[in-house]
């Protein structure tokens, strides 16, 4: 279950399943955007105070980040975007 105002894992895997080259550039900033704030929610409220499926998704979620290079968010935002290096 998700919680409110949150991107349920439904929405994230079809974000990561659909081709970057098939999005348009509206489509990327949305995704950006809204993966942003999500992050954001995950960090902000505690897991103490999630729904069980939030809260195992929200830990899942910490664990791949941690795993992440170190980027800046303009970086961030040009992968995003699909400018960023390859």
């Amino acid at each position: 279950m998700t919680d409110d105002h949150r991107k349920g894992v439904a929405d994230k895997a079809q974000e990561k399943m659909t081709p970057q080259e098939s999005k348009s550039t509206t489509d990327k900033v949305k995704e950006g955007v809204t993966s942003t704030a999500d992050k954001a929610q995950r960090d902000v409220v505690p897991d103490n105070q999630k729904s069980t499926g939030q809260s195992m998704a929200d830990k899942s979620s910490r664990t791949v980040d941690s795993h992440k290079d170190d980027k800046s968010m303009v970086d961030k935002a040009k992968d995003t975007l699909g400018m960023g290096s390859k």
